[in-house]
């Protein structure tokens, strides 16, 4: 059960985090949500694919560790296989508060109940004895800093894939080195086709509003889509 509350330097002083990747740390998971600052990162290693979970809700964009719910092939016990974790991951347990009325400088706000929270004085501190934020905090404050701009300038870019319409269905079957098939449904990618379509005009507008390199790499990320299939098919062979 979560149990966010705003990080505070006296209540916290003596909190530790274990920062080693892991199931049991809720690293577990199939995707996660990424914005499109990070895309560049983002996909050098990960495919990133759009989804909404209804037809009125908004488009999101996610970075794909799997095929499966619970699955993340870039888990090796305690090790992440890749050099950069997207930054919803990176950051946890850690999130922005806002005020109520969504209004005002963010505040770092920790969830109390994450398994990431370290029990018996080991893990990394957050505070120094002095009450001063340690590096790894510093590093985490920044981390939630980019992922909140990010987030807050997401609505533009996903208005700008809405107004040309490019964003298409996307479902994928792999068939495994052992038979079995794995699919990806409920997903969408960015229509290249449309993309190189559209005039110079409407391109030159992307480009000076920061979504056409964006666009770019989300579709450059399908790509890894074969590294995430060798992925399984190396897990399958390894039982």
């Amino acid at each position: 059960m979560t149990q966010h509350a705003a990080l505070d330097t006296n209540a916290h002083r003596e909190l530790r985090i274990d920062p080693r990747a892991g199931a049991a740390r809720g690293d577990a998971v199939m995707a996660t949500l990424t914005v499109p600052s990070e895309f560049r990162q983002v996909q050098a290693h990960y495919p990133i694919l759009f989804r909404r979970d209804n037809p009125q809700d908004p488009f999101i964009a996610v970075a794909l560790f799997g095929f499966e719910n619970g699955e993340n092939l870039f888990l090796d016990g305690e090790h992440w296989d890749a050099r950069y974790r997207p930054l919803s991951i990176a950051i946890q347990p850690f999130l922005v508060g806002r005020p109520a009325s969504g209004d005002g400088p963010g505040q770092v706000h920790i969830d109390l109940g994450h398994p990431r929270i370290a029990a018996g004085g080991e893990g990394i501190r957050l505070f120094d004895a002095d009450g001063q934020a340690t590096p790894y905090l510093e590093d985490i404050a920044e981390k939630l800093g980019a992922l909140d701009e990010g987030y807050r300038a997401s609505p533009a870019f996903f208005a700008a894939l809405a107004d040309h319409d490019l964003l298409e269905p996307f479902t994928l079957e792999v068939t495994l080195d052992d038979g079995s098939v794995n699919s990806l449904v409920g997903f969408h990618i960015i229509d290249e086709a449309k993309l190189r379509a559209l005039d110079a005009s409407t391109l030159g507008k992307l480009h000076a509003d920061g979504h056409l390199m964006p666009m770019f790499m989300a579709l450059a990320s399908l790509s890894q889509l074969a590294g995430l299939v060798d992925r399984r098919n190396a897990k399958l062979s390894h039982g």
